[in-house]
């Protein structure tokens, strides 16, 4: 049983440097300390909805540039990838798996704080040309609240993630996965926007659309010929100001307050 979506990944080249700039764009940003068997280390945006955006960098390590999160970095980071909550990873991996998604087996990981509190959870991973377009998946080991940061309120207003928008080229075979593995159809949906259309899928508390360009021009179209098949857009809900935040200082992650 999918929960809702944990976190969004962000990646980006210097962390103090984003964390900077998210600060000045009205969150709190709290730092999260360094992973255990991959030298990166990350700053959190925890939202009281308990969905967080997570920045991560890759400080010049050789077993972190392997990760695949290090090559979206190089065609220009910002939104990488997403994780969903899950009550049992082994099942929800397995569905999303026979639906045709190469989702790893479940693996502990961790990562030390700051303070020096250690923080591990379970993960199932996606290894195949899916990755970005469906979710890995998380199961907590130590309590939520150690790895959630309990700073969850900004000054921009922002409260809690609505949407996330991933772009592909066509939405039939990526939307398939969805519709076997959660059982259920999407609702076509149209994103005049971003000049582009596709289907919606409840995954717990948020959504998750998955969209195609309408044309060869529109944000759709664009990153879909930059960055390949890929998260486009996060809408975040509660912000005092609305509209699109400057994405220069968002670090190339296409942030909407809505």
């Amino acid at each position: 049983m999918i929960r809702g979506i944990d976190h969004i990944v962000i990646a980006v080249r210097d962390l103090e440097t984003a964390i900077a700039d998210y600060s000045t764009l009205g969150f709190t940003v709290v730092r999260g300390g360094r992973h255990s068997g991959l030298n990166t280390h990350n700053a959190l945006i925890a939202f009281v909805d308990g969905c967080y955006f997570e920045l991560i960098a890759f400080p010049g390590s050789p077993t972190a540039a392997a990760h695949w999160w290090y090559e979206a970095l190089q065609q220009g980071g910002g939104l990488t990838d997403f994780c969903v909550q899950s009550v049992s990873v082994e099942d929800d991996a397995a569905a999303f798996r026979r639906a045709g998604a190469a989702i790893t087996a479940a693996f502990t990981m961790g990562r030390e704080r700051p303070d020096g509190y250690r923080i591990s959870w379970e993960l199932a991973v996606n290894e195949g040309d899916t990755r970005g377009l469906v979710p890995f998946f998380i199961r907590d080991i130590t309590p939520r609240d150690e790895r959630v940061p309990r700073k969850r309120i900004h000054h921009n207003g922002a409260a809690g993630v609505q949407s996330l928008a991933i772009v592909a080229a066509g939405v039939k075979s990526i939307g398939l996965i969805y519709e076997m593995a959660l059982n259920r159809c999407g609702e076509r949906i149209e994103r005049d926007d971003l000049q582009a259309d596709g289907v919606r899928f409840a995954l717990g508390r948020h959504e998750v659309q998955l969209i195609a360009p309408r044309n060869g021009a529109g944000v759709a179209s664009e990153r879909l010929r930059t960055r390949g098949p890929s998260p486009l857009e996060v809408k975040v809900g509660g912000g005092a100001t609305q509209g699109l935040l400057d994405m220069s200082r968002a670090h190339g992650a296409r942030v909407v307050l809505a």
